[in-house]
């Protein structure tokens, strides 16, 4: 694995619209993936939750985080962004969630009815696969 700063290559990748994966910690310390929205934000990356769900739960118990980003157009070429949540505030205006919205849909998110948690992945090591393989492993 590798340590930040990211390749060019890398980040344009993540500035993309890409699926993406986070896994959180139980308390029992179980993983829990779950299919999520990012921002590529200067070096760090934005998610966003809604109030009620447990991964605001875990990543408030236990910051540690991994967010697997995979190319849309080759999935066999992957970033796995390994850190911690650094910063979680309320998204009281919905100005976090919509940023995301735009970025995936194109418009602003449309559920307005639900308070909404942003939180901030600041990130410790990375690996990446496919054409942005970062290591000698056999590929």
């Amino acid at each position: 694995m590798s340590k930040p700063p990211l390749p060019e290559a890398a980040v344009t990748m993540l500035e993309k619209a890409n699926p993406a994966v986070i896994t959180t910690l139980r308390s029992d310390g179980q993983p829990v993936s779950t299919a999520t929205w990012y921002l590529w934000d200067d070096g760090r990356v934005l998610v966003n939750m809604d109030e009620a769900r447990k991964r605001l739960r875990h990543v408030r118990d236990d910051p540690r985080v991994t967010l697997t980003v995979l190319d849309e157009g080759n999935w066999y070429t992957h970033v796995s962004l390994i850190g911690r949540v650094a910063e979680i505030r309320d998204d009281e205006d919905l100005a976090d969630i919509d940023r995301l919205a735009r970025h995936y849909l194109g418009e602003p998110y449309g559920r307005r009815d639900r308070r909404r948690v942003s939180a901030w992945i600041e990130i410790d090591r990375w690996h990446g696969w496919g054409s942005l393989k970062d290591s000698d492993q056999p590929g």
